[in-house]
């Protein structure tokens, strides 16, 4: 004999499926981008979050760990050992601010401003590999960024 309890939890409730959670497409979407992403950044010799923080100072370097910690929605406890990563690599340079010493200022290095050149190929490899129209990629984009905010 079963009771009434049991019935409940056999039964499925269907908000709670797994596959009706956003939470869920998201993340499965975010681990296949990531191993899409990997044999490509692997040829670069980064990480995946290397990769994120090579992008922001591709665009403008130097910058404060406090702007590429903005940049990138991370904390600078979780920035600040990646950051150690890339400087051994040697693709980045991390100094005091003169003017403020409790900041520090990110820059790339000449190696890692040369790797740009190697890492411009990244975006058009990935859209191949994901087989869906720019446009549609474009519009997924902006509704995640949407999401995100």
């Amino acid at each position: 004999m079963t009771s009434d309890s049991d019935k409940t939890r056999s039964e499925p409730v269907e908000a709670l499926r797994l596959d009706r959670q956003l939470c869920f497409a998201l993340y499965g979407a975010a681990n296949r981008m990531t191993r899409l992403y990997r044999p490509m950044l692997d040829a670069l010799g980064l990480t995946y979050p290397q990769y994120l923080a090579m992008l922001v100072l591709w665009e403008a370097s130097p910058r404060t760990v406090g702007a590429l910690g903005e940049a990138l929605d991370l904390e600078s406890s979780t920035l600040t050992p990646l950051l150690k990563r890339l400087e051994t690599q040697g693709l980045v340079a991390r100094t005091r601010d003169p003017e403020d010493e409790r900041r520090v200022i990110v820059a790339l290095t000449k190696a890692g401003a040369a790797l740009r050149d190697q890492a411009k190929a990244v975006p058009e490899q990935l859209f191949c590999k994901l087989n869906l129209p720019l446009d549609e990629l474009g519009d997924l984009r902006e509704r995640l960024k949407a999401l995100a905010v």
